[in-house]
């Protein structure tokens, strides 16, 4: 199947980073530097290519994972920008899991900041190679040393600098290769676009000499005859340095770390070199492992190529006012064709295949085929959710599913006119669709749609995004914490249904051992059940009456953190039914909640406040009214970092507070930590 670009030429990448380090304009400037553009956007004017939302546009924010696709060099690149706030990590989260390659932006003012610590560790747990850009090197208080050392101190990695800074805040002026040691400078006239090189400033040479050395220690570490070469004192000549960059970025054993400033068109296009030259193309990945969907326990795996079978992962769905239901696909084998009918291994239903888009932001391409290493839209795909696998109908695999954070807050909602509340219910179901850490229910004591999700600006911007897209005024009671339940202690509980349903005889009988389980471990259940007390058949109705029974406490919340082992039971030849068992596990769930008692438990985020000294006082003495633990103090530049731990019911409206205390002056991020026993005030 013919492609735009052979496999190896292809790059699948995506910028991650805290909030405003400048991840959308270092975006504009590549699109703009790779033709895509003819003019340049800004964040700030709101008038960014890739955040083509309304809010984003005004908030100066990305919510969305925007995907495009752009040329370099004979080089195609797939690049998402993803969001920095961390009410939108899940954006993050499904873009890393599909990614080949990520470019950990930090601004050379902050350094690792708390998002770009979250993130950094996302893109570990994926095993995500990656290179780093310093960003922002024009601005007051910025420091490259300074973030070279918070890489080691706070992400425990190995930073290889290939680039250093000309100057720093209003002296910056260019950059220094390090590979070719020559000097680069770009042109203020042409907006970045022309660049020359030219001899390293004597008063840098030293500088650029000591850390070429490190550089090249690294490089010679990551071969045996490049070490010998290094060793012997001969020369690396430039392409042998690339190679082994290359080496150990793929490898995971060190970053390069590359600098300039985005906004001052200073530092872009060797950063897309560093993409084409260090970023892995979707055929260094030697497999992907997937399931066996019957047998979960055995393992399958696709090659990226195109004689194989079609196999991708469904990463992210939206909602598209003029082609409905766009499903975002990462394919990594196989090929597939307009026309195709593919399966969805998690649904086990077929998906008919009509159109397949190419994406640049919100403007798309059509074209006939895809093939692996590729990430595409495809409209109209019915029962495709975010996670699921699509592949081959006569070789199915399912890959690993995503999993998200689960929401933490609640918000009563209602449409201004009863005419609008069925349209409002369809929109939410719509928005569930695109975000999987936004969920709705209908209350069925109050009679309210109450949505949840993982903070207030998430809420506020679903709102915001009903009354834009989907014409929907609606009004939102206060913020609520979304409270969990535990197990009070150990206990051993029987549960027998034994009833006709509809004249037929039905009998089920369980026995259950719960316990508290570790903080955060969620729900664990262990099916220790003989075969001759009860038969396999029915062992999957037992965990579902169990998983349903947890679904609401004794105080009317889901109940985590609990282990429940099926201990036992008894089996009717005659009379003994699926359905039966699940009522029989689901009896014993409630009845042991009910007699051992429940635990009230809170959201507790981690908060890291940003401050002048001379505030720190007030602030650490506001979190200790908010029952916040202070967890330590540092130095950041002038700046003092406050971290602590507070839980989310005393947090709302800090923002407002924290402005007052600080003239306006501190910053706070706050990252959900774990669920503790609740305060319960009198």
């Amino acid at each position: 199947m013919p492609r735009v670009k052979e496999i190896s030429k292809l790059r699948n990448i995506g910028i991650m980073a805290h909030i405003d380090a400048g991840k959308t304009t270092t975006t504009e400037r590549i699109l703009y530097y790779t033709g895509y553009l003819h003019r340049i956007g800004e964040v700030d004017d709101g008038n960014a290519f890739m955040d083509y939302m309304e809010q984003e546009k005004e908030r100066g924010i990305t919510i969305t994972a925007a995907a495009t696709t752009c040329f370099w060099k004979d080089y195609q690149i797939n690049i998402i920008d993803t969001p920095g706030h961390v009410d939108f990590t899940a954006e993050v989260q499904r873009s890393l899991r599909v990614l080949d390659g990520a470019i950990a932006l930090f601004c050379g003012v902050g350094g690792v900041e708390p998002q770009s610590e979250t993130v950094w560790h996302q893109a570990e747990m994926y095993n995500v190679p990656r290179i780093a850009y310093v960003n922002k090197m024009d601005r007051l208080g910025a420091n490259f040393e300074n973030v070279l050392e918070m890489m080691v101190s706070r992400l425990k990695t190995n930073p290889v600098a290939i680039q250093i800074p000309i100057g720093s805040e209003d002296n910056f002026e260019g950059i220094i290769d390090l590979i070719k040691m020559k000097a680069i400078y770009f042109d203020i006239e042409t907006q970045g676009l022309n660049y020359e090189e030219s001899a390293i400033p004597e008063d840098y040479r030293i500088i650029a000499e000591n850390f070429r050395a490190k550089m090249l220690e690294s490089v010679a570490e990551t071969d045996d005859e490049l070490l010998g070469k290094y060793l012997d004192g001969e020369s690396l000549t430039e392409e042998e340095i690339k190679k082994g960059l290359r080496k150990g970025t793929l490898e995971l054993r060190f970053v390069p770390v590359l600098c300039g400033s985005s906004l001052s068109n200073i530092g872009v296009q060797p950063l897309l070199d560093a993409v084409i030259d260090y970023m892995p193309s979707p055929d260094n990945i030697k497999q992907y492992q997937g399931f066996d969907v019957k047998d979960h326990e055995k393992l399958i795996s696709r090659k990226p190529f195109e004689d194989e079978p079609f196999s991708g992962l469904a990463f992210k769905i939206l909602t598209d006012q003029f082609v409905g239901k766009l499903t975002f696909v990462r394919i990594y084998s196989g090929a597939v064709k307009i026309g195709n009918s593919v399966l969805n291994s998690y649904v086990g239903k077929q998906e008919k295949i009509n159109k397949i888009l190419i994406l640049h932001a919100n403007k798309r391409d059509e074209v006939q085929e895809a093939a692996a290493g590729e990430i595409v839209a495809i409209p109209g795909l019915r029962f495709t959710k975010t996670g699921d696998t699509l592949c081959d109908v006569k070789h199915p695999i399912a890959y690993e599913q995503i999993h998200f954070s689960e929401p933490v807050i609640n918000q009563a909602i209602e449409a201004k006119t009863l005419a609008d509340q069925e349209k409002l219910l369809q929109s939410l179901e719509k928005l569930v669709d695109e975000d999987p850490t936004f969920k709705f229910k209908l209350d069925e004591e109050s009679g309210q749609i109450i949505i949840s999700g993982v903070g207030e600006l998430h809420l506020e911007i679903i709102v915001d995004r009903l009354l834009r897209e989907f014409n929907i005024p609606a009004k939102v009671g206060k913020p609520q914490v979304a409270y969990r339940e535990t197990i009070a202690g150990a206990i051993r509980q029987e549960g027998v249904f034994d009833k006709p349903i509809g004249g037929k005889a039905q009998y089920g009988n369980v026995i259950i051992e719960m316990k508290q389980a570790q903080r955060s471990k969620g729900i664990i259940i262990n099916n220790n059940i003989k075969d001759d007390k009860i038969p396999k058949q029915f062992h999957s109705a037992i965990n579902k009456g169990v998983n349903e029974a947890l679904q609401v406490g004794m105080n009317g919340y889901p109940v985590i953190d609990i282990e429940v082992n099926i201990v036992g039971g008894s089996y009717n030849q005659e009379s003994s039914t699926e359905l039966a068992y699940q009522i029989a596990a689901s009896i014993a769930v409630k009845d042991g909640l009910r007699n051992s008692g429940t635990i009230l438990l809170e959201p507790v985020f981690e908060v890291e406040v940003v401050s002048p000294e001379e505030y720190v006082g007030d602030i650490i003495a506001d979190l200790n009214a908010r029952r916040g633990r202070v967890e330590g103090i540092n130095q950041r530049g002038v700046m003092q970092v406050i971290k602590g731990a507070a839980p989310l019911s005393e947090m709302f409206g800090y923002v407002t507070k924290l402005r007052s205390l600080s003239q306006g002056r501190a910053v706070y991020t706050m990252t959900y930590s774990h669920y503790e026993p609740a305060f319960i005030k009198n």
